[in-house]
C-alpha cells in the first residue's frame, strides 16, 4: 500500500505540473518561451540512484531514457569509446546551448549591462552567519528532504510565481556532499559579488568564473569569507589589491619604513641622513600605506574594515607614525620615538608574510598554558629569593643576596646558569652546606619546571597544529562549495561542465595552458562523466598544482641510439644503479673525510693554503668527476638532475673543481671554496633511513624555519628601537667602574718595560648606539652567556628599573625559542610516526598522476577553443601537440602530472581515520528545513516561468541522493 500511495502521489505531481504548463501557455509563455527546458522526475519503480529523464519541447513533456549517477543530459545515442569523448561531446552540445535564454548560472552575480547587483548578499559565508528566515515553514513537510518541490508546486498552482533568483535558489535542495552527487544552492546567503533586481536574459559567465576563482583563492590563502567583495566597485578594488605588483609595493613600503632606522638618529655612521631627507621618505612611505588602506576600505566596506582587527591596529599605528613624522619635519629635530618599534606591523600585514602572521598567532594561542607555568616558576623563584635573603644576607662579602631585590635578580640570572657557580661561591666559602640551597633551586626551576614548560608548550602546539589543519581543510572545502555553486547552470545543475571549468581556470590559473586545463579536468573527473560532481571538485587544489609533461615512450634516453652505443650506455646505466657502485662511492667519501681530518689536524696556524695543489685533492676530485660523468651518461641529464641528492653532489663537485682552480692559479680571494670539501660527507647519511628522515625533515623545515627566524627578527627590531631610545650612548670604556662588572668595561693603557700594553674588557662594544649594534647585543642576550654583565652595566648607568627591559626580553625570547623547539619536535615526531605507520617510501617521492589523451580529444578541445575564440597561444600549444602526434604516428599520448608532497598531503593520510569520522558525522547530521527568503520585486514573468520549470525538475530529482522517497502528504 505504501508503494501504491507513492506512485499515486508522483502521478498527481506529474499531472499538476502539466496543468501548470498549460496555464503558462495560455498566458503566452509557452511554445518558444519555454523551449529547451529539461527536468527530471525520479519514479519509484525505477529504483534508487536513477533519474527519469524528461525533456520539454514547446511546453510539452516527453519521457526519455534513464541516467544513473544523476546527470540531467540528453546525449546522442551513439556508443562512445572513452570518458574524454563524452566530456567533449557534452561541451560541444553546451556551446550550442549557450545562446538559450535559460542557460544561466544558478547564482547570478553582477548585471553585465552595468546595472545594479542581482542577488542580495551580506558577504558572509554560511560558517560566519547562521541561516535566518523571515518566513517560517508552511508545514511540517518542509522538514524532510524533497519537500521544497512540493511547497513550490503548491505556490505555483495557487498562482504565486516566486520569480526572483533568490527565491529560486532558496528552494533548491542540497544533496549531501558525502554521496558525490550534485550540490544545488539551498541558501541565498552565499557570498556573491552583488545584489539587485533585474537579471539579463543572457548572463555573462565571465563574472561567475571570476568570483569562483576568488573563492578558491580565499580558501587557498585562508582568507575569511567576510572579506569577500560584495559589488562591482569592491571587485575592482579587490582585483587591484590582489596582484603581485601591489604585493611588491606593500612589501617595499614596509621594508623602507624599517630600514629608515639605519638613517635616523641614532644612525649608523656611514648611513646617516639629514632630518629633512629621512622625514620626507617616511611621509612618502606612509602615504603609500594610506593608499593601500584606502583600497582595502573600498574593497571591504566601512563595516568590515572596522571589524578587521589587524587592519585597525595598522590604521592606528599609521596615524601615530604620521603625526610623529610631521612633528619631526616641522621641528627639524628628532625626539624620543618609541613608537617606531611598532613599524613592524606594516611588514607583518604584507601578503608575503603569511607565515609570520601564523607564527604570531600560534605564539599568542600558546600563551595561556605558558603563562600558567611561568607564574609557577616565578612563584618558586620569589620563595627561594626570600629564603636566600634570610640565609645569606648576614654575610657582608656576599653581594648577591644583600637585599631582596638583589636576591630576586640573582636567582633570575641563575635560572639561565649565566652566573653559576659565581653566585654560590661567597656563601659556599663560609658554609659548604649552602650548596644544597642552589642544588634544590636549580633542580626544581631549571630541570623540572623549564622542561615542564617545554612539554606543555609542545602539547599545546601539537594540538594547535592539528586543529589548524582541520580548520584549513574545512575552510578550503567551504570555498570549493561556494565556487561550485557559481559554476553549475540551470540546464546542468548536476555538475560542472568542461566549458565552465575552463572559464574558471582562466581566472584561477591564468598561466595554465589549454592542454593543462583539459588534463586537470580529466584528472578531477574520477567518475568519467561529462560533469564534475562536488566530490570530484573537492580535489581542485591538489590536482591544479600538478605540472604536466608528456611521458616518454622510451625507457631510457639512449634507446634510439645505434646498437653499439646503446649497449655501452646500457652497461653504464646498470653500473650506476648497482649497489656495488653506490657502496664504493660511499667508501671513497669516507676515506676522503678521514684524509681531510688528518690533513687539518697536522696544519698549524697561519696560512693554511700552499701554492702547490695537494695530490689527494686531485685524486678524490677525479673520482667524483668520473662518478658525475657516469651518472649523467647512464641516467641522462634530465633523470640525473631530477634527484635532490644528485643536485647536491653536482654542486659540491663543481665547487671543489673551482677550488682546485683557485689553488692552481693562486686566486687567494677564492680560497674559501676549498673549505666546502667536507660537505661531501653528507652523502654518508643516505646509508641509514633514520638519517634520511632527519635530513629530509630538515630540508622541509627550512621555509618554516625562515618564517620563524623572521618572527624573531621582528621582536629584535622592536626591542632594538626601545633600547636605542633609552640606552644609546651610555656604554663606553671605563663607564662602570663603580659596579660589580667594572672589569668587563675597563680599558687601561699602561707601560710594561719598553712595551705599551692595553688591558681591554671589550664589553663596552655591546651597546645600543645604533640599530646594527643593538641587534648584535640582543643576540648576545638571547644566548644568555654572561648576559647579566650587559644588564648590570646598563643598570649602573641608568636605574634599577632598566632590568625590566632585559628580563622582559629574556621571557619573550624564551617564548619564541620554545615555540621554535616545539615546532621542530612536532615536525620530527610527525615524520617518525608517519614512517612507522606507512612503511612504503612514498614520502621521499612526490605525487604522480598519469592521464592518457587521444588525438580526437585534442582535436575536439581545439575546436572548442576556435568556437569560443580562445587565446592564440593556447591553440598554438594544442596544434604543436597534435603535430608531434602526427609526426610520431601516435593515436594517444600519455601525460604525467607531478608535484612535491607537502605536509598537508602527509597530514591527510596521517589523520585519515579522524577525517573520515568527521565526514561521517557531518553526513549523519540531520538537515534542517530549507530556509525561505521572501521574493524580491516582481520580475519578468517569462524568466520566472522558465526558472520555475527548471526548479521543479531539480527539486524533484534531488531525491536521487539516496535519502528515500518522500511520503505522500496528508
Amino acid at each position: 500500500m505504501g508503494e501504491l500511495a507513492q506512485l499515486l502521489w508522483w502521478q498527481q505531481l506529474k499531472w499538476r505540473r502539466l496543468r501548470w504548463l498549460q496555464q503558462l501557455q495560455a498566458r503566452g509563455f509557452g511554445g518558444g518561451g519555454a523551449r529547451g527546458l529539461g527536468f527530471a522526475v525520479r519514479t519509484p519503480a525505477r529504483g534508487p540512484g536513477c533519474w527519469g529523464g524528461a525533456y520539454a519541447s514547446d511546453g510539452g513533456v516527453s519521457e526519455e531514457h534513464l541516467w544513473a549517477s544523476g546527470f540531467e543530459r540528453k546525449l546522442k545515442a551513439e556508443t562512445v569509446q572513452s570518458s574524454g569523448h563524452r566530456i567533449l561531446r557534452a561541451a560541444r552540445e553546451e556551446s550550442m546551448a549557450v545562446s538559450l535564454d535559460d542557460d544561466v548560472p544558478l547564482i547570478l552575480t553582477l548585471d553585465e549591462g552595468g546595472g545594479g547587483p542581482l542577488a542580495p548578499s551580506n558577504g558572509l559565508g554560511q560558517e560566519e552567519v547562521p541561516s535566518r528566515s523571515r518566513l517560517p515553514p508552511r508545514n511540517a513537510d518542509m522538514q524532510r528532504p524533497g519537500s521544497a518541490a512540493v511547497f513550490l508546486l503548491e505556490e505555483v498552482v495557487e498562482g504565486q510565481l516566486p520569480d526572483s533568483p533568490v527565491a529560486r535558489s532558496s528552494r533548491l535542495h542540497q544533496m549531501g556532499p558525502c554521496d558525490g552527487g550534485s550540490y544545488a544552492v539551498h541558501d541565498s546567503r552565499t557570498p556573491s559579488l552583488g545584489s539587485g533586481d533585474e537579471s539579463p536574459t543572457g548572463h555573462n559567465w565571465e563574472i561567475n568564473y571570476q568570483e569562483a576563482a576568488i573563492y578558491l583563492q580565499e580558501g587557498e590563502n585562508n582568507d575569511k569569507f567576510f572579506t569577500h567583495p560584495k559589488n562591482a566597485k569592491a571587485l575592482a578594488a579587490y582585483l587591484f589589491a590582489h596582484n603581485h605588483l601591489f604585493y611588491l609595493m606593500e612589501l617595499s613600503t614596509a621594508l623602507l619604513l624599517l630600514l629608515l632606522s639605519l638613517c635616523e638618529a641614532p644612525a649608523v655612521p656611514a648611513l646617516r641622513l639629514g632630518i629633512y631627507v629621512h622625514a620626507t621618505l617616511e611621509l612618502f612611505a606612509l602615504m603609500v600605506v594610506v593608499f593601500e588602506l584606502c583600497m582595502k576600505l573600498r574593497w571591504l566596506g566601512l563595516h568590515t574594515f572596522i571589524r578587521h582587527r589587524r587592519t585597525m591596529v595598522k590604521t592606528s599605528v599609521l596615524v601615530v607614525q604620521f603625526v610623529e613624522a610631521i612633528v619631526v619635519l616641522v621641528r627639524q629635530t628628532s625626539h624620543v620615538r618609541v613608537t617606531r618599534a611598532l613599524r613592524c606591523i606594516f611588514l607583518v600585514d604584507c601578503r608575503y608574510c603569511g607565515g609570520v602572521r601564523r607564527n604570531l598567532r600560534q605564539i599568542f594561542q600558546s600563551l595561556p598554558p605558558f603563562m600558567d607555568i611561568l607564574l609557577l616558576l616565578l612563584f618558586f623563584m620569589v620563595i627561594f629569593a626570600i629564603l636566600g635573603f634570610y640565609l645569606f644576607s648576614p654575610n657582608p662579602s656576599d653581594p648577591y643576596f644583600s637585599t631582596l631585590e638583589n636576591s630576586i635578580v640573582s636567582l633570575f640570572v641563575l635560572l639561565t646558569t649565566a652566573n653559576f657557580p659565581d653566585v654560590m661561591m661567597p656563601s659556599y666559602s663560609r658554609n659548604p652546606w649552602s650548596c644544597v640551597f642552589f642544588i634544590v633551586y636549580l633542580s626544581i626551576e631549571l630541570y623540572f619546571i623549564m622542561n615542564l614548560l617545554l612539554a606543555v608548550v609542545f602539547d599545546t602546539f601539537n594540538d594547535i597544529e592539528k586543529r589548524k589543519f582541520k580548520s584549513l581543510l574545512l575552510h578550503k572545502r567551504t570555498a570549493i562549495q561556494h565556487a561550485y555553486r557559481l559554476l553549475i547552470s540551470q540546464r546542468r545543475p548536476a555538475g560542472i561542465s568542461y566549458r565552465q571549468f575552463e572559464g574558471l581556470m582562466r581566472f584561477y590559473r591564468p598561466r595554465m595552458s589549454a592542454r593543462e586545463r583539459y588534463l586537470t579536468f580529466k584528472a578531477l573527473n574520477q567518475s568519467n562523466t561529462p560533469l564534475l560532481s562536488l566530490k570530484d571538485f573537492y580535489d581542485i587544489y591538489e590536482v591544479a598544482a600538478l605540472k604536466w609533461k608528456a611521458k616518454r615512450n622510451r625507457e631510457h634516453w639512449f634507446d634510439e641510439l645505434p646498437r653499439t652505443a646503446f649497449l655501452i650506455f646500457k652497461g653504464i646505466n646498470i653500473l650506476v644503479k648497482s649497489k656495488a657502485f653506490q657502496y664504493f662511492m660511499y667508501l671513497v667519501v669516507a676515506v676522503n673525510g678521514v684524509w681531510i681530518l688528518v690533513e687539518t689536524f697536522m696544519l698549524k696556524g697561519g696560512n693554511f693554503f700552499s701554492k702547490q695543489v695537494p695530490w689527494s685533492y686531485v685524486v678524490f676530485l677525479t673520482i667524483y668527476g668520473v662518478e658525475l660523468f657516469l651518472k649523467v651518461a647512464g641516467l641522462g641529464p634530465v633523470q640525473y638532475l631530477s634527484s635532490g641528492w644528485n643536485l647536491f653532489d653536482f654542486s659540491v663537485t663543481v665547487f671543489a673543481f673551482l677550488g682546485l682552480l683557485a689553488l692552481a692559479f693562486d686566486m687567494e680571494p677564492f680560497y674559501f671554496i676549498v673549505v666546502l670539501r667536507p660537505l661531501q660527507l653528507l652523502r654518508l647519511f643516505k646509508l641509514k633511513k633514520r638519517y634520511r628522515n632527519v635530513l629530509d625533515t630538515m630540508f622541509e623545515l627550512l621555509p618554516r624555519m625562515a618564517s620563524l627566524g623572521l618572527t624573531l627578527l621582528i621582536f629584535y627590531y622592536s626591542f632594538a628601537i626601545v633600547g636605542m631610545e633609552f640606552f644609546c650612548g651610555i656604554l663606553y670604556p671605563n663607564c662602570c667602574n663603580t659596579s660589580t662588572v667594572a672589569d668587563a668595561y675597563r680599558w687601561l693603557n699602561h707601560t710594561v718595560g719598553n712595551e705599551t700594553v692595553v688591558d681591554e674588557g671589550y664589553y663596552y662594544l655591546n651597546n645600543f648606539d645604533n640599530i646594527l649594534n643593538s641587534f648584535v647585543t640582543l643576540f648576545e642576550l638571547t644566548v644568555v652567556n654572561n648576559w647579566y654583565i650587559i644588564m648590570e652595566g646598563v643598570t649602573s648607568q641608568t636605574s634599577h628599573w632598566s632590568r625590566l627591559y632585559f628580563m622582559t626580553f629574556y621571557i619573550v625570547t624564551m617564548v619564541v625559542m620554545t615555540i621554535i623547539v616545539a615546532f621542530i619536535l612536532e615536525a620530527f615526531v610527525f615524520r617518525m610516526n608517519y614512517s612507522r605507520k606507512n612503511q612504503d617510501s612514498e614520502v621521499d617521492s612526490g605525487i604522480t598522476l598519469e592521464k592518457e589523451i587521444s588525438k580526437d580529444e585534442l582535436t575536439a578541445v581545439l575546436e572548442l577553443y576556435r568556437e569560443g575564440r580562445g587565446a592564440a597561444s593556447d591553440m598554438a600549444r594544442l596544434l604543436k601537440v597534435l603535430s608531434q602526434m602526427e609526426r610520431h604516428e601516435q593515436n594517444t599520448v600519455v601525460f604525467l602530472g607531478r608535484r612535491s608532497r607537502t605536509k598537508s598531503d602527509l597530514s591527510l593520510k596521517m589523520y585519515q581515520e579522524e577525517i573520515q569520522q568527521l565526514s561521517k558525522r557531518a553526513c549523519e547530521a540531520p538537515q534542517g528545513p530549507t530556509p525561505h527568503v521572501p521574493a524580491e520585486p516582481h520580475r519578468a514573468q517569462a524568466t520566472s516561468a522558465r526558472a520555475l520549470l527548471w526548479l521543479f525538475s531539480s527539486a524533484s530529482g534531488s531525491q536521487s541522493s539516496g535519502e528515500g522517497l518522500p511520503h505522500h502528504p496528508s
